[in-house]
């Protein structure tokens, strides 16, 4: 059997054993008649994703067929699949999982929110994916900005790295570190084509930045790295921090930043209040 010809067979038996596993009553349908099928019948899930009854049939035959995305996502709608059902079946009939448009604003989970509490006085934040701050501790608040106090909207790495004019103060290689904060989300982006978060933000920013319309076309792309970067604090003087970047396993859009210094500065930085 070939590759394809496999993705399809198991792409039908999976629509096969969830719509044994629905009632009518789970998808709001009336129960209708005595009934003879295990679960809903093939051409109510149909009627549930607006495919022709035929086309679904062949679609669980194993037929190799390539439906849509749409057809796909209506499907997992119509089966009420899980996230992880739903990337499945897109993996299954394209090769790779659909792009996903998480909600804005992204939230940072609670137990993240308390971990990076509790890594204080280590400068730490959580970044979502189009580097939306979604929490941060004091020592970072304190460092850099007081992000909970900026409008929401406002609440961005590269927003605050190529609009506020305290970042050219706080980055000590200010024009180093925001050429690679936009490498690395050009680098993002490319991951995710046609999420229509990234554009938004790109044209938000161009028009804010003639930095960022100056050197987008360079098409320079960073990856994500741990490394030391050189801060700059009114009180401390200049700080020499080192980073990891961690991302989440089950959202590795969502970055984990934390950063670490010699004791006699983390005790310094202690001190500081946002």
């Amino acid at each position: 059997m070939s590759e394809t010809a496999y993705r399809a067979q198991e792409f039908g038996d999976l629509l096969r054993s969830r719509r044994e596993r629905l009632q009518p009553a789970d998808v709001g349908l009336p129960p209708g008649a005595r009934r003879r099928t295990r679960g809903l019948r093939r051409e109510e899930v149909a009627q549930l994703a607006a495919i022709s009854a035929t086309y679904y049939t062949y679609l669980e035959q194993g037929r190799e067929l390539r439906p849509s995305r749409q057809v796909l996502d209506a499907l997992a709608d119509a089966l009420r699949l899980d996230a992880a059902e739903r990337v499945h079946i897109h993996e299954l009939v394209h090769g790779v999982p659909p792009v996903a448009r998480p909600p804005r604003p992204e939230t940072a989970p609670a137990a993240l929110v308390a971990l990076v509490d509790r890594l204080d006085p280590c400068p730490s934040y959580v970044t979502g994916r189009y580097w939306d701050v979604l929490a941060a501790n004091r020592a970072a608040r304190a460092l850099w900005t007081d992000w909970p106090a900026l409008p929401l909207e406002d609440r961005n790495q590269l927003w605050w790295m190529f609009t506020a004019p305290e970042a050219r103060e706080v980055m000590v290689e200010w024009e180093h570190e925001a050429s690679a904060l936009l490498g690395r989300f050009r680098a993002a982006a490319a991951r995710h084509p046609g999420d229509a978060g990234f554009a938004a933000l790109l044209d938000r920013l161009r028009s804010a930045s003639p930095e960022v319309r100056d050197w987008w076309p360079r098409h320079d792309v960073v990856p994500l790295s741990s490394g030391t970067k050189r801060l700059r604090h009114p009180r401390l003087g200049e700080l020499r921090l080192q980073h990891l970047v961690l991302q989440l396993a089950d959202d590795p859009d969502r970055k984990l930043v934390t950063f670490t210094a010699p004791d006699e500065d983390l005790a310094r930085i202690a001190e500081l209040s946002p």
